[in-house]
């Protein structure tokens, strides 16, 4: 059962909260002002705002669910924060490792931490790793995710804020299209996202367009839900093939 509002994936694990700034696709983080939400709101969990820090007691919820299912790992994090321990890490990944049923999908802006990590250990077949690039400044992430044997890599260029360019998706199974949402959102031109959807067309490679976001097709703020997640007149929901 879908029991989270993003749209490609079914359900959140938090065993980690909170995160820091690291490039221009963190300004308006939507996780930030959630957490600063849930503060005012009393939630012991995030008395401290967006510090981030490590959950033990939330590490055991994905063995109570016994379906099988797609969980984003960190939705309120980035598994990969420089505060995290390696330690903490593996205890994650061994709750991984014991619930072969589901499916996890980690999303990190800090590649260099995780090809540390990941030099010493192996990815567990239930893992799908990607990286995050809001624009051609960021695209050596790609670089990084591409030296990481894994079965599933996939990269998610949301909020796209500027051109991507070239793109050496080599390696690269799934790909993520989103525009920026929120009061203060920086629009996403359609030739951006056409230069993206191309080259996935010319490689084979599933491709996901999550929204639109605050700025529709034409370039006009307004409501998200108005500008809905049609690109070329269509709604594009691929997954990579195992799924």
């Amino acid at each position: 059962m879908k029991s989270t509002k993003i749209e490609w994936t079914e359900r959140v694990w938090n065993p980690s909260i909170g995160c820091s700034k690291i490039s221009e696709g963190c300004k308006n983080c939507y996780a930030e002002r959630f957490a600063k939400r849930l503060q005012a709101m009393g939630l012991e969990d995030y008395k401290d705002g967006f510090k981030f820090k490590m959950l033990p007691h939330k590490l055991q919820e994905p063995l109570s669910i016994k379906k099988p299912s797609i969980f984003f790992v960190n939705s309120m994090s980035d598994l990969f924060h420089e505060e995290m321990l390696f330690e903490y890490l593996d205890a994650i990944f061994e709750i991984i490792k014991k619930t072969p049923q589901h499916t996890y999908q980690i999303l990190t802006k800090r590649e260099n931490r995780m090809c540390e990590y990941f030099l010493s250990r192996n990815v567990p077949e239930n893992v799908w790793l990607g990286v995050s690039v809001e624009s051609g400044n960021h695209i050596d992430r790609i670089r990084y995710l591409q030296k990481i044997e894994t079965k599933i890599r996939f990269i998610s260029f949301e909020p796209l804020i500027g051109a991507i360019g070239k793109i050496d998706l080599c390696g690269i199974h799934w790909v993520i299209v989103g525009g920026e949402s929120g009061y203060n959102a920086r629009p996403m031109k359609k030739e951006w996202v056409e230069e993206i959807f191309q080259q996935c067309r010319d490689r084979g490679i599933p491709f996901f367009f999550k929204q639109w976001g605050t700025y529709g097709e034409d370039g006009v703020k307004r409501s998200k839900k108005v500008n809905g997640r049609l690109f070329n007149d269509k709604e594009w929901n691929e997954y990579p093939k195992e799924v």
